[in-house]
């Protein structure tokens, strides 16, 4: 294994490098990067003016649509902390604007440091490219075996799941919301992760982005389930946005509302970071979906940091 510096601006590339043994390696972080708990110990490279500002979703949502328009961009990059940092790789992606820095903005960047180091664009819109983008990492860093024994512990745990939820006939209608005000649907690896747990997402859009949706599309999908994984929030957050939703049009008429099955969950640690937790985040879907079949991944704690029912009242 040869010797790295590491700059990763995405949560989910710090993952990866971690879960690859690569976390002494990693020298630097972007503002978002929680997990695990040493990367809270690197210094942070980029920044995000609403980080942490207690902004409604609507005002996040008006925010990011008049800064994208105005500047291109919602995230500044620290370059002289970058420069001091002299990476030899630079972990990015150019999945979506929203998410991290954009990929020209990093490769432009690099191109003037000293090296220049090598950009590595992650860019999966499914289950299958979340497992390469951690081989992709494994191949430029040097631990390639590492990746071979990650990847197939990961797959097991997805064709468990696969194979449980493939016995049950019943396959529910699962709306996963990437964000309340205004309506996203999911997209990516969202619809695929609910098909493998046993249900069917009716406006996901598997492989393909997010998309805004217009609410009376929910209400004529009827589901009988919603899970609340919006964009960046915890399960605290989604929890805030579930009383916006109830006053939404037609809300009591739903399915998923008139049963009780309407659950707010951590997307920011799991479904909307592609890394080794996007498998949780199937084994989550699966407790929601069949709580029966999957009892050990079932919602049971009203102070779950994962996954909560939301009240009916």
């Amino acid at each position: 294994m040869r010797s790295c510096r590491i700059v990763s601006l995405l949560p989910a590339a710090t993952e990866i490098a971690a879960a690859l043994g690569l976390m002494n390696q990693i020298v630097g972080v972007s503002h978002e990067c929680d997990y695990p708990a040493e990367a809270n110990e690197r210094p942070r490279v980029t920044h995000c003016p609403i980080h942490h500002t207690g902004l409604t979703s609507g005002e996040v949502d008006e925010w990011v649509r008049r800064a994208l328009h105005e500047n291109g961009t919602i995230y500044r990059i620290n370059e002289p902390l970058l420069r001091e940092l002299q990476p030899d790789v630079i972990l990015t992606q150019k999945l979506c604007d929203v998410c991290a820095v954009g990929y020209g903005t990093v490769a432009r960047l690099a191109e003037t440091l000293p090296g220049p180091p090598r950009v590595v664009n992650l860019e999966p819109s499914g289950l299958s490219d979340i497992f390469e983008d951690i081989r992709r990492v494994a191949d430029v860093c040097g631990v390639p075996e590492s990746a071979d024994k990650l990847v197939a512990e990961l797959l097991n745990r997805v064709e468990v799941v696969r194979r449980r939820a493939d016995a049950i006939a019943n396959r529910p209608r699962c709306l996963v919301l990437e964000w309340v005000d205004p309506p996203f649907c999911s997209g990516h690896w969202g619809p695929e992760l609910v098909e493998i747990a046993g249900g069917h997402d009716p406006l996901g859009r598997k492989h393909q982005p997010s998309v805004q949706i217009d609410w009376q599309q929910v209400v004529d999908a009827r589901p009988e389930i919603i899970v609340l994984a919006l964009c960046g929030y915890d399960v605290e957050l989604a929890r805030r946005d579930y009383q916006l939703l109830r006053r939404f049009p037609d809300f009591d008429s739903l399915p998923a509302a008139r049963h009780g099955e309407i659950y707010a969950v951590d997307a920011s640690a799991y479904f909307a970071r592609p890394g080794p937790r996007i498998v949780d985040s199937l084994e989550i879907l699966a407790g929601i979906l069949h709580a029966a079949e999957f009892p050990e991944f079932a919602p049971r704690r009203a102070d779950d940091a994962r996954v909560v029912r939301m009240a009916m009242k």
